[in-house]
């Protein structure tokens, strides 16, 4: 796991300075503490920071292939790099290393772009190839590794593992695009491919990337890989859980090549114990597990990691967060993610990464499960409204539902059952606009009343919903939970969850593996008919049903609690006065972005407990400490 960088001159003709390479590659140091190194060569400029993880004496980069003619930087792992040795070699490639780096140079010099089609990891790289005058990026089909890039204005190209890179180049600018600000006061990031300045870029997931030198224009990047959701495996049920298990098991056992510690994550969910579990049956030593609970009952799932960890008997750690003890890392986080976040499980992960990376260089996690399995409230919820949408027409759902959506009380006081404002907006809907409006954290009204007029002009109409326009445009299926499943694997995996834990792990040195994202397992489970994984109104069904021999009953058949942390107290009691300063403060109002009425409003009525702004208050403070970290308020590095 490493941190990348670059250069590049269409022409060929530009020198790079090697300092401004050094600089733009250090900045991100945390990625990768071994080792740096450097390359350059009129036209190119190759940056690499290194966490060593395998072949740990002979892995160093940028690497090359015999002759000096091909060069890459690589960040990720490749998993089935063992079984690529042979078949290269069988070609006439010879190795110097036993790194999976220099498998990707061979698979290039063998089978050209199409190298990606026979990789099966989590990677990012860019490979010079100078016979060709050709510079390839590429990025993972799930988007678990990032990759960001910009052309600057005097034509050359720069690129980085981390925006940082980019933006720390002198020739960036740094225009905050109005279209990012939207997505992110919608979605709590900013959505692929889209950066939270104007003119940098993140590659999308399952994409490649060909910059070939004397090319006229700028070229766009071509996709290599979807996911396809065609539901129509013929397995029985019970023979469906049976391979199930054994596609986990290989994908894990995948996962467990290194040469450095290694242990997991292990929150109490149904996903992470999953994994342990597995990882258990494969090691003959006790598994190092590690898990953050939390003062508050409400929100602490380490009784059932426990459970898990003794099961198992795993080297288990654990370490409770305290509200109000962990504010500090705001303006952390508002550095490490380089745009607007607004996941508060970013608190915790960043914490549980900081306890593990004690122990383990690597460590498991179960993220994915979730997206795979139709694991969220949300899909059985999209399911249940999928049912009446079906049974009326638009025009009479709208007719019907949308004054009622209007009128009725957003009841953030009331049991769940009567929170159905967002259930009638959502019936006056289609399918792709209702998912959109579910997975919205603050909604079209809502961003309507928090806006400036001027700053509603300057999206030109622009929606967020059009990010979930486009993919649904692609997801070619008409089962209901398969579509918002594309739609999270599309959006919320990789924008929200990927950028989440490989910053948090990345901060601390620390590689994050995700079995449960392995892009072979993800398209058998696309296979599988929906009615395997919502079952009874139980999501989930098949993976729980699968590892009922292997887990406690509790720890499958338990309310689903995420990773989340108590945030609306925290907000209205150790944040307070914080909250307050901050977001009526001189930076928020002088952006000219927000109705300052409106956030005055938010902060009165959450302070009161007259209702819930718990998500619109950490957006917007989230967005504050980006500001300010932006503007260079605060030091890091």
């Amino acid at each position: 796991m490493c941190g990348i960088s670059g250069l590049f001159d269409p022409q060929g003709t530009r020198d790079f300075d090697r300092a401004l390479l050094s600089r733009i590659n250090n900045i991100q140091s945390h990625r990768g503490p071994d080792e740096d190194g450097l390359h350059l060569e009129p036209g190119l400029g190759l940056g690499h920071r290194r966490l060593s993880v395998i072949d740990l004496s002979t892995g160093q980069q940028p690497l090359f292939n015999e002759d000096g003619s091909v060069a890459i930087v690589f960040n990720g792992e490749i998993y089935n790099f063992r079984e690529l040795v042979p078949e290269l070699q069988a070609l006439g490639y010879r190795f110097r290393t036993r790194s999976d780096t220099e498998v990707i140079v061979h698979a290039w010099q063998a089978w050209g772009e199409a190298c990606v089609h026979r990789l099966r990891g989590m990677f990012a790289f860019a490979l010079w190839d100078r016979r060709q005058q050709t510079l390839f990026l590429a990025r993972d089909r799930l988007g678990v590794k990032p990759m960001h890039y910009a052309w600057l204005p005097d034509g050359s190209f720069v690129f980085g593992s981390e925006l940082k890179v980019v933006t720390a180049h002198p020739a960036f600018q740094h225009e905050i695009d109005p279209l990012a600000v939207e997505e992110y006061f919608a979605f709590g990031y900013v959505q692929d491919p889209r950066c939270i300045y104007q003119g940098a870029h993140k590659l999308p997931a399952g994409h490649t990337l060909t910059l070939r030198r004397g090319q006229g224009n700028r070229p766009e990047p071509k996709p290599y890989w979807d996911l396809h959701f065609t539901n129509d495996s013929r397995l029985s049920y019970a023979d469906a859980q049976a391979e199930l298990l054994a596609r986990v098991k290989e994908a894990v056992r995948l996962r467990l090549v290194a040469d450095v510690p290694l242990g997991a994550f292990l929150s109490g969910g149904v996903d992470s114990s999953a994994v342990v579990a597995t990882m258990a049956g494969l090691s003959d030593t006790p598994v190092h597990t590690c898990a953050i609970g939390f003062d508050d009952p409400k929100f602490n799932e380490s009784d059932f990691a426990r459970q898990v960890a003794e099961r198992y008997h795993t080297d288990h750690r654990l370490e409770i967060v305290s509200g109000g003890s962990d504010f500090d890392l705001i303006d952390t986080l508002a550095w490490l993610y380089d745009e607007p976040y607004a996941d508060s499980s970013a608190l915790p992960t960043y914490r549980v990464c900081q306890m593990a990376r004690k122990h383990v260089t690597v460590a498991l996690s179960g993220d994915g499960g979730d997206e795979a399995f139709g694991g969220y409230r949300r899909h059985r919820l999209h399911l249940g409204e999928e049912a009446v949408r079906g049974r009326l027409p638009l025009g009479l759902r709208r007719g019907l539902f949308g004054p009622l959506g209007h009128w009725y009380p957003k009841a953030d006081w009331a049991p769940r059952p009567l929170r159905a404002k967002t259930t009638f907006q959502a019936l006056a809907m289609d399918s792709v606009q209702a998912y959109c409006h579910t997975m919205s954290k603050l909604r079209d009204d809502e961003r309507r009343a928090l806006f400036t007029p001027e700053f509603q002009r300057s999206l030109g109409g622009y929606r967020a919903l059009d990010v979930f326009r486009r993919h649904a445009a692609n997801a070619h299926t008409d089962d209901p939970l398969a579509l918002v499943q594309y739609l999270d694997y599309k959006t919320w995996l990789v924008s929200d969850i990927n950028t989440k834990v490989d910053r948090a792990g990345m901060a601390h040195s620390l590689e994050v593996r995700e079995p449960l994202m392995d892009h072979e397992l993800v398209q058998w489970i696309a296979t599988l008919p929906s009615s395997y994984k919502i079952r009874g109104g139980e999501g989930k069904a098949i993976f729980k049903q699968a590892f009922e021999p292997l887990l406690p009953h509790d720890v499958l058949h338990r309310p689903k609690m995420g990773f989340s942390v108590p945030l609306a107290t925290w907000l209205r009691e150790p944040l307070k006065d914080r909250v307050r300063q901050a977001l009526l403060g001189e930076r928020m109002r002088d952006s000219g972005y927000f109705n300052p009425s409106t956030v005055r409003r938010l902060i009165d009525e959450h302070n009161s407990g007259l209702r819930d702004h718990a998500t619109a208050l950490w957006s917007l403070l989230m967005f504050e400490a980006f500001l300010r970290v932006s503007d260079g308020g605060v030091a890091h590095g």
